[in-house]
Formats: C-alpha cells, structure tokens, sequence
C-alpha cells in the first residue's frame, strides 16, 4: 500500500489538502485528530469522518510485530509481518533510531548480506515503510530513521521518496535525521536532490578497488569508487549535509593498509565521514570481523589523516543482528557460501 492510497481514499470522500494532512499527522505521529482549539467534528468532512474507521483498520492491518529481540546495547530487532504474510526486519537503535526496511528481499546480493542470498522478493510500499515507523513509536521515542534494512532503496525509490515525504513532513522527523542507505545508483543522484525533503545519505562503499567492489556487491551498479565518491561529494554540497560511507569490515578481505591508503586518497578534504562497522557474523557466508584493536587502529588511522571516522557498533551483535537473520531463521535454510578474498 501507498500513501498516495491513503490520500486517494480522502480525496475521494471530499478532503482537501489540510485534511488529509491532519489524518496523516494523527496516523504518523500517534495523537489524536482533535486539538486544542477545534475539534475533528468541527474541522473534517461529514464523509471523512465516517471513512475514518475502515482508513484505521487498514492502516493498522499494514504491519504487525511477530516477535521482538532485545539486545544489551540497548538495540532490539524486531521481525515485523506485513499484510500478506511476508516478513521484513526492523530495528529499534539506541538514542531514539529506527532503521527500516524498503524491500522484502534484496536484489544486490552483497555476499556479505544474509538478505541479499534470497534475492528479491517483492517491493515494500511507502505506506508498509511508514507503519514500520509507526509501530516503532509504540515502543520507544523515534526520531531518527535510517533506511539501512532489508533491501536496496534506490530499486523501490517512488515508494522510499514517498515514504520520506511524508516522515520529513506529517511524521515531524527532521530532514538530516532520515538517512538514505545505498550502494550507489545514478537514479538516486538524479532524485533525490529533487524531492521536498532531502534526506542525509549514506553510501556503502566497502572497498576502494572497482574489482573487488564489483565481487562483493555483485548486482551493484558498475559505479567505480573514484566516481562514487565524486557523485556522493556533489550532494553534500548541495544539501550541506555530509556523506555517511559504510565499510562493512570483513577481516583479511578489506582491512588491509592498502584500503586505508585508498581511503585517505579518496575522501581527505572531502565534506564526509566513514563509518566503520565491524562485521557482524552471519553463519555460513564464510566472513569475519576482524581484531577490536585492528579495527580501531584503522579508524585512529584516519583521524591523524584528518579524516572524520567513527567506529559503529554493529548494533545487536547478541541477537543475531546482522540484516536478514531473523527472517532468515524463520524462512527455509539458505546456502551456505565459501569465503571471498581479495585478488
């Protein structure tokens, strides 16, 4: 389901503009329709009012939690169901994050990615991508969501700008705190400075070496690094938001002095920052992470560098928090995949 439905539904029972708006708010941000100086009798349509009842239950029919995993860091995955009985992952972060899922399934196939071993499965609509948001707020504060779930956001990029609008917009998340996750696609580049709300991006970068970029993400688009790197630079000037790179840390695949060289000849003076996050073990893909000391080396690395670096938990690491294990565990078993090394 879109939101777009969701206005189509209203607009067909006599809404104008500041209705729809005034349901989306009480959907999204879970208050009621009434405020403190007019009443919903007083203010919405005879026949929105009486639609209202039938929008709710399906709205409240778009997801629903199937089981939830706490972890110590404060994080908790959750393994939410949609309508027609599929699963994607959420998870509950600490400081008041989100991080949503776009697709069921994923056709990137980054070797690395439980979620990418079952390719793609079907689209996630904007409005599943919101109720993800909305279930989350009836367990803890949301203020931050990042699109780093299931899935590759720029294949689903109508439903995922639309899902943005409406967070940036009705859900009352601010623009720098809903952060869109990919790998790299000129689609993305192209559309995403063009929407109502711009949303910080973060881009996965992995490698600075196009070969062993293009056997990790083996579906990705053939962007080489260099190139990637420039695309991601023009957007954050455009938006004054800086990039987020991800480096997933996959010990002796991508931990080496080389990438830290690259590292630095690719992202010095740039407006960014890398995130560091150390794998996070999904049995039978054949990775690991490497050291705590290798990988906070690397990171200390680049700060002399004078490069920004953060060294991220890789939250749920209890709980099997790698993207795709829940509902890996709950679906048949997957192949098991032999170790990458580099060329």
């Amino acid at each position: 389901m879109r939101i777009e439905e969701i206005r189509q539904q209203l607009r067909a029972a006599g809404a104008k503009p500041c209705h729809e708006e005034r349901v989306l708010r009480a959907w999204t941000q879970l208050v009621g329709l009434d405020t403190r100086h007019r009443k919903a009798e007083d203010f919405l349509p005879l026949a929105v009012r009486n639609l209202l009842p039938e929008l709710t239950a399906q709205l409240d029919g778009l997801v629903r939690l199937r089981s939830e995993h706490p972890g110590e860091d404060g994080s908790a995955r959750l393994l939410v169901e949609l309508a027609d009985g599929q699963t994607v992952e959420s998870v509950l972060l600490p400081r008041d994050g989100l991080c949503v899922s776009t697709q069921v399934g994923c056709a990137v196939g980054c070797l690395f990615c439980m979620t990418g071993q079952e390719g793609l499965l079907r689209q996630v609509g904007s409005a599943e991508i919101v109720a993800q948001v909305i279930l989350a707020r009836r367990m803890r504060k949301v203020s931050r969501v990042v699109f780093m779930g299931m899935g590759e956001p720029s294949h689903n990029l109508d439903n995922v700008m639309e899902a943005i609008e409406t967070l940036g917009t009705s859900a009352g998340i601010g623009h720098k705190n809903l952060v869109f996750s990919t790998v790299g696609d000129r689609r993305a580049f192209e559309r995403l400075p063009q929407g109502p709300v711009k949303p910080a991006l973060a881009l996965s970068l992995h490698t600075t070496q196009a070969d062993l970029r293009a056997r990790l993400l083996p579906k990705a688009p053939r962007i080489a690094p260099d190139e990637l790197v420039e695309l991601g630079e023009q957007y954050a000037r455009a938006t004054g938001y800086p990039i987020q790179y991800q480096w997933t840390l996959l010990a002796g695949v991508n931990d080496s002095d080389e990438e830290l060289e690259g590292i630095i000849r690719l992202l010095k003076g740039k407006y960014a920052m890398m995130n560091f996050i150390p794998y996070n073990s999904n049995e039978g893909l054949g990775f690991e992470r490497p050291s705590a000391a290798r990988a906070g080396e690397m990171a200390g690395r680049l700060h002399q560098s004078g490069i920004l670096a953060r060294l991220r938990d890789s939250a749920g690491q209890d709980v099997d928090g790698g993207c795709g294990q829940l509902r890996a565990r709950s679906e048949a078993p997957l192949k098991r995949h032999m170790p990458l090394k580099p060329a």
